[in-house]
């Protein structure tokens, strides 16, 4: 059994409203977590496509700056920046949804890492927007920090699927709502709305 609390705790979570560099409004979600590994070491895991395959999805494509990428049965994109072993700059799914990683080695061996993604307003909606992806994004770090504790055995898209992970994903939804009320950028009524949709989407009942 995985820590559930612990893990929830692990990830910082934020979400904004603000001016995109092309012009209109943007909203951001940002999340960090801190892995007990150098900073060389999950950079390798988050661009290896043998190692991505072993906690979150394969990979394929041309995987350089300015090639694209493939992860299967989801999203794909451009690669727009590439600084080894610190910076990657992807977009996701479309050319206005891009994903921004940082990776910062720590004091002790261990390496900080940044996700932030940015979308338009008018795809978002408002903050609540941050409900479509932030619970996703908390999976994707799960699935890193079960990786590097060697707690993921088989195929992790099926162990995504499992009752403690669903578990996990609830608090996700819970955490995600609440950084989206306190930062005044969705109405109440838009919360709700997008903490429906991210349980229905992350979290499903057992039928």
């Amino acid at each position: 059994m995985i820590d559930i609390a612990n893990h929830l705790k692990a990830i910082h979570r934020e979400v904004g409203v603000g001016p995109a560099e092309g012009g209109g409004e943007e909203v951001s979600v940002v999340l960090r977590r801190t892995y007990a590994a150098p900073v060389e070491d999950v950079w390798d895991a988050l661009t290896d496509p043998d190692r991505i395959k072993r906690w979150f999805y394969p990979l394929t494509g041309d995987l350089r700056e300015g090639g694209t990428f493939q992860l299967e049965g989801n999203a794909g994109g451009e690669i727009r920046h590439c600084e080894a072993p610190h910076r990657l700059t992807v977009t996701f799914g479309g050319p206005t949804s891009v994903v921004h990683l940082r990776l910062s080695p720590g004091t002790a061996d261990d390496t900080e890492l940044e996700l932030t993604h940015t979308v338009p307003i008018e795809m978002a909606g408002s903050g609540a927007g941050a409900l479509f992806v932030g619970p996703g994004w908390d999976g994707a770090l799960l699935g890193l920090a079960l990786f590097f504790a060697g707690e993921i055995n088989g195929d992790p898209i099926a162990y995504a699927n499992s009752p403690e992970v669903r578990e996990f994903s609830r608090g996700s939804v819970d955490a995600w709502e609440a950084v989206v009320a306190a930062s005044g950028t969705a109405t109440a009524d838009e919360t709700a709305a997008g903490r429906q949709m991210a349980l229905a989407q992350f979290a499903p009942e057992e039928s």
